[in-house]
């Protein structure tokens, strides 16, 4: 799927930065932060039009954060637009990538009367397959 049909679908404005952040994280292989994303852009955005049009996205749930240890936080393409599934992300601790696992599916747990989930999010911690051959 392209930016701009994706923007399109969300019956959002098309937007050089709103594309272009699209396009960043849909071709990146792992997570992205806000920097990384900004670094890879063409264009030269403002830090404001940067930061609406990424909040919009997120806000639309084009995009998703994943947050490691309240401190570690990365974007990757929310590709439930397509899949509709909830999936698990993986954190290397050797090279700190944080990488969406969608043929991981989150589990769905049974909460006790009177309490209901509106999203559960799974971060597993361990070494990629690229640091473990390292070794």
């Amino acid at each position: 799927m392209e930016a701009v049909d994706i923007l399109k679908s969300h019956n959002l404005k098309r937007t050089s930065c709103r594309e272009g952040i699209i396009e960043v994280i849909i071709k990146a292989d792992q997570a992205l932060s806000e920097n990384e994303i900004r670094e890879q852009l063409v264009g030269n955005y403002d830090r404001t039009t940067f930061y609406r049009s990424f909040k919009t996205l997120e806000e639309y749930k084009i995009i998703h954060k994943i947050v490691v240890d309240n401190q570690l936080v990365k974007y990757a393409f929310d590709n439930t637009i397509t899949h509709k599934v909830e999936h698990t992300h993986f954190y290397c601790n050797e090279c700190h990538i944080v990488k969406c696992m969608e043929t991981v599916p989150v589990q769905k747990y049974q909460l006790p009367d009177g309490y209901s989930d509106d999203e559960t999010e799974v971060l597993i911690k361990g070494t990629c397959a690229i640091c473990q051959n390292q070794d």
